[in-house]
């Protein structure tokens, strides 16, 4: 390629005194430490505005996320540019020039994906889970990995579209695949039914939300909370550490129990089954005594009710209020413990027990005989 009117005097007469393949080599190293050094300095001004920031920096996570895609960018970029300068024949670089162009869409396409994950994350440091009552950031949280999942399968699509119509044969048998594009849309329709149900019930779960990220579930007898939401499939987090998969169009279809749909409070119910002859009132103060002295309740509801009776005992409900679903599970083993105790301390003859009550039994007495022996 002519490149007199691209340098300087001085540099076309030193490029021509050195082979070509030596020449091309330099512009090539030269291009590829240039985007290093640029990358280089741009890291180290990321990372000193991020040491100011002590919670969440924007900085770091571009550092994080781009770093490796901007490694590859800059340099690609900067080669691309300084393709004219090379002592080669057209037969040769035309290739060259295509395979860097198709090495800096790939890796455009990279940037745009990390930079939904920088995005991603700020929203995540804006809309904390770690709040008591989280219901908006659930939403949020919700429909940000959806749209990032769908985002980046468009960009996964259209740069392999973009590469493969940058090749003049692609482009030809894209032109005779669009004649058949009817009765192969048909087939394809049938043969992934399955799939777009799949992609259609995520759309309707992203914007109606039955079930949000870390919403508390209780799904085929298993509690848990919702740990991811994919295209296909959700992931439960079992109590015991478990993974429930299921498939996504499961929470349009069957019904399951959803405790924090509007709100993370929950209600926490303790029975307890005594003789008749437990004190509720003393019941009720050591209840309140007890639920005073714990964090785990939101001081909000709190009830003792005898709700059944039966046979042999009554049925006694306690009724209190907590922030969450953990906390209310803790809270109902603290109460449920310690009035067990409780009674067992001041009340033993309160606990479930069986009457036998003989009447006239002095009647199957038999009176001893004196001087009878046994």
């Amino acid at each position: 390629m002519n490149i007199e009117n691209r340098l300087p005097a001085d540099l076309l007469e030193f490029s021509q005194r050195i082979p070509a393949i030596v020449w091309n080599l330099i512009i090539a190293l030269a291009a590829i430490m240039a985007g290093l050094i640029i990358k280089f300095i741009v890291t180290r001004l990321f990372k000193f505005y991020a040491k100011k920031e002590t919670t969440y920096s924007i900085f770091k996570s571009i550092i994080v996320n781009l770093g490796t895609a901007i490694t590859y960018f800059i340099p690609l970029f900067l080669l691309n540019l300084f393709i004219p300068l090379m002592r080669m024949d057209k037969i040769y670089i035309t290739p060259l020039d295509k395979a860097i162009e198709i090495c800096l869409t790939i890796s455009f396409a990279g940037i745009l994906v990390r930079a939904i994950r920088v995005l991603e994350d700020y929203v995540y440091h804006a809309y904390d889970l770690s709040k008591a009552d989280n219901l908006t950031e659930r939403k949020v949280r919700t429909q940000i990995q959806f749209i990032r999942k769908i985002l980046v399968v468009l960009i996964v699509f259209v740069t392999i579209a973009i590469v493969l119509l940058s090749f003049e044969s692609m482009r030809k048998i894209g032109t005779g695949l669009l004649t058949g594009v009817g009765i192969g849309g048909i087939i394809v329709g049938f043969a992934a039914q399955t799939s777009l149900g799949n992609l259609l019930a995520g759309f309707q779960i992203a914007f109606t939300q039955p079930i949000r990220i870390d919403d508390v579930l209780v799904v085929e007898g298993e509690w848990g909370r919702v740990e991811e939401i994919t295209l296909t499939y959700v992931v439960l987090n079992i109590w015991d550490k478990r993974r429930l998969i299921l498939p996504i169009n499961y929470f349009i279809t069957k019904p399951f129990q959803n405790w924090t749909r509007t709100s993370s409070e929950i209600l926490g119910t303790v029975f307890l089954y005594l003789d008749y002859s437990v004190p509720l009132e003393e019941l009720r103060t050591e209840f309140d005594r007890l639920i005073n002295l714990t964090p785990l309740w939101d001081k909000k509801v709190k009830v003792v009710q005898v709700t059944d009776t039966k046979e042999n005992n009554i049925e006694v409900r306690v009724l209190m209020s907590a922030r969450n679903s953990s906390e209310a599970f803790d809270l109902r083993c603290y109460i449920r413990e310690n009035l067990v105790t409780y009674v067992q301390q001041n009340f033993p003859d309160s606990l479930p027990r069986i009457r036998n009550d003989i009447g006239n039994l002095e009647k199957y007495l038999q009176p001893k005989v004196q001087g009878q022996d046994n």
